[in-house]
């Protein structure tokens, strides 16, 4: 596997880290036969890539971006889809992560 396509694979699994974490607020504490097949299924999904990425990218760094991603999708998909609130500080700690995920990409090996 490339560079690129760890990089992709670590994207897409940080993408779908963000749906797992709302498949299981969807799945009300497992309650819910259909939400909790889809929560499983998403975590199984993004483990493999996560995994495939770090076959090639730095345990660390990989790690980061990836929780990273999960982090910022999670907090502003529960803002969209959940009514959670955004104030100030909020916005800050989401753009400091963000910031941190952008830095650890284009920071030399």
């Amino acid at each position: 596997m490339s560079q690129s396509v760890a990089w992709i694979a670590l994207v897409t699994a940080g993408l779908l880290d963000v749906a797992w974490a709302v498949s299981m607020k969807y799945s009300d504490g497992y309650s819910r036969p259909g939400w909790t097949a889809v929560s499983i299924a998403l975590l199984g999904l993004f483990v493999y890539l996560l995994g495939r990425a770090l076959q090639v990218l730095p345990v660390g760094v990989a790690y980061a971006v990836w929780t990273g991603i999960g982090a910022v999708g999670t907090v502003l998909l529960g803002v969209i889809l959940f009514g959670d609130t955004l104030g100030p500080f909020r916005i800050g700690g989401v753009a400091f992560v963000f910031a941190g995920i952008v830095m650890l990409k284009f920071a030399p090996a």
